[in-house]
């Protein structure tokens, strides 16, 4: 597995170190590498309980992202997945504990339990004051005599923070902890396992499979589940934590596990709302990555009764830019769209062979869908199948709002869906198409005149012409030849979409900015696209004379 490191051994002392320099002077560390790697607040004056958290790295940015102002004072980082040693995290004790004592934050694992638990002894011989507390919310192993620590820490951190900001003593402070600790519940869920730096990746999730309730260090779940969408993945989990809470209002965290994108994070953040427990959320952290294990691709929800006292907390300003902030959970605001966007809704009407043949066009693009999006892959940015199978959708979903019996206003209104619905320049030049084809055919042009009015439209508009390896090398040849008969057009469109496959040198499009020997022998997914249209009229209806849309009656 290819990571950016340079050696296992030198990876966090390194890691750490590129965090110093960017802090501002915020971030200092104790002279003890690399056995001893502890980060403290440069501006830490020990009048306050200092408040210490750690474990082993891989985390990121737990712990030492979560330092500075409301929130933690020091943390005492390990290896990868490895606990720190007990003299680390006493220098870490006795570097920022003053008079009012320190309280070591524990996620419960065996190693950090024991190094935390052994130092704060040791600290306590010495006169220091120190309490400890265990985080145990993972729910998903019930029958563990011990629940693991995970991404729940982080109410620990944020609302005890804030409270030793504002000079709660120790056994204060302690005490809510514990309350804290009791109350929160969480769970994860990957569709793969995460890379240990300097090991091969194991690949112990099928395909087609994610693994409910594993460990923040890749221990496996409590079961692989089947997986088909975020919204069931989702409520797999929520099925988990939803009897674990009582009534009342709730804050989430909802945390990215490390390799899961931005976008999926926000339809996730969305699907957890919608939920059933949706209406108890008053406040959610995240979407983002907070308690991380390295690039795993999945996600956890932890969840959190909330008194008033807690919001506050939890809504205090921090010094620090890893903590996402708590953000209320509300209403889409809606506004309505400016003048003379507001799509004219055509008046529908019947006609049974139009209907069939666009359904047929829509279902050979949709079949197609996979395909499509492979072949693009190879030349493109592989989204072709999956945008034309979108606007298909869209298409079928509007067919009984169509007016299928007039063909001008029909080509009009599929041109507005596409624009709706369509993305990228591919929507943009189909509506264009469409909406020339329109407005020829109300000049009195027939089916056939109108496409090719909107095909020249189209190259007007694009730039492509023939042989720049784009749909118009096969949807140009079959214009031209529907006069003599569906199946001769059929016929040069595949001839013209195989030819894309021979052009060295792409003159429109994507694929003008790749190399030939990127796209060389492959088929140019959208002129592949328009031949299987061809091809699928043409062997259901042969050279018939009755062609909605495509040929005059």
């Amino acid at each position: 597995m290819r990571q950016f490191i340079n050696s296992r051994e030198t990876l966090v002392t390194e890691a750490l170190d590129g965090l110093l320099r960017l802090s501002g002077g915020k971030l200092a560390r104790l002279d003890g590498y690399p056995h001893i790697k502890v980060v403290l607040r440069a501006d830490w004056d020990r009048s306050r309980v200092a408040l210490i958290s750690g474990g082993g790295s891989g985390h990121e940015p737990s712990h030492a992202g979560f330092i500075g102002q409301g929130m933690l004072t020091a943390a005492i980082c390990g290896e990868v997945f490895a606990s720190p040693s007990v003299d680390a995290v006493l220098a870490g004790i006795l570097a920022v504990t003053g008079k009012p004592g320190c309280l070591l934050i524990v996620k419960n694992y065996t190693g950090d339990r024991l190094n935390f638990g052994l130092a704060a002894e040791r600290a306590r011989a010495q006169g220091v004051k120190v309490s400890m507390v265990v985080v145990d919310d993972d729910v998903a192993l019930p029958d563990l005599p011990q629940a693991r620590g995970v991404a729940g820490t982080l109410f620990v951190h944020k609302i005890i923070g804030a409270m030793a900001e504002q000079g709660a003593d120790l056994d204060t402070l302690t005490s809510e902890a514990n309350r804290i600790i009791k109350g929160v519940v969480s769970i994860g869920m990957s569709l793969d396992t995460c890379t240990i730096p300097g090991s091969p990746k194991e690949d112990r999730i099928a395909v087609g499979k994610a693994e409910l309730g594993l460990g923040i260090h890749g221990e496996p779940g409590i079961e692989q589940v089947d997986f088909a969408s975020a919204r069931d993945a989702m409520e797999k989990v929520v099925d988990r934590l939803s009897p674990m809470i009582a009534s009342g209002a709730h804050v989430a965290l909802l945390n990215n596990l490390g390799g899961t994108t931005p976008l999926e994070m926000a339809v996730l953040a969305e699907e957890l709302i919608r939920s059933r427990i949706g209406e108890q959320l008053r406040w959610m952290i995240g979407p983002a990555p907070m308690m991380t294990s390295l690039d795993m691709h999945g996600f956890s929800v932890s969840l959190l009764p909330v008194t008033a006292a807690d919001e506050v907390a939890l809504n205090a300003p921090v010094g620090l830019a890893a903590w996402p902030g708590c953000n209320p959970v509300g209403e889409i605001t809606l506004h309505a769209l400016p003048d003379g966007l507001t799509p004219i809704q055509p008046i529908p009407s019947r006609h049974d062979k139009t209907r069939s043949l666009i359904e047929r066009c829509c279902n050979v693009l949709i079949e197609a869908e996979a395909e499509l999006n492979a072949l693009d892959a190879k030349s493109g940015d592989g989204d072709t199948g999956s945008t034309l199978a979108t606007a298909a959708r869209a298409l079928l979903k509007a067919l009984d709002r169509l007016p299928l019996a007039d063909h001008t206003q029909l080509y009009r209104a599929i041109g507005l869906e596409l624009s709706q619905t369509m993305g990228g320049s591919s929507g943009v030049l189909l509506a264009i198409f469409f909406a020339a084809a329109g407005d020829a055919s109300a000049s009195g042009a027939n089916p056939i005149e109108a496409l090719k009015a909107g095909l020249e439209r189209v190259q007007q508009v694009g730039g492509a012409r023939p042989g720049d390896r784009t749909m118009i090398d096969a949807l140009a040849p079959a214009l031209g030849a529907l006069n003599e008969g569906m199946a001769p057009a059929a016929d040069v469109a595949r001839k013209g979409a195989d030819h894309t496959a021979t052009i060295r040198r792409a003159r429109a499009g994507r694929a003008s900015y790749l190399s030939e020997s990127s796209i060389l022998g492959h088929n140019d997914p959208g002129a592949e696209a328009v031949a299987r249209l061809f091809q699928e009229i043409a062997g259901e209806r042969g050279n018939d004379t009755e062609k909605p849309l495509l040929q005059s009656s």
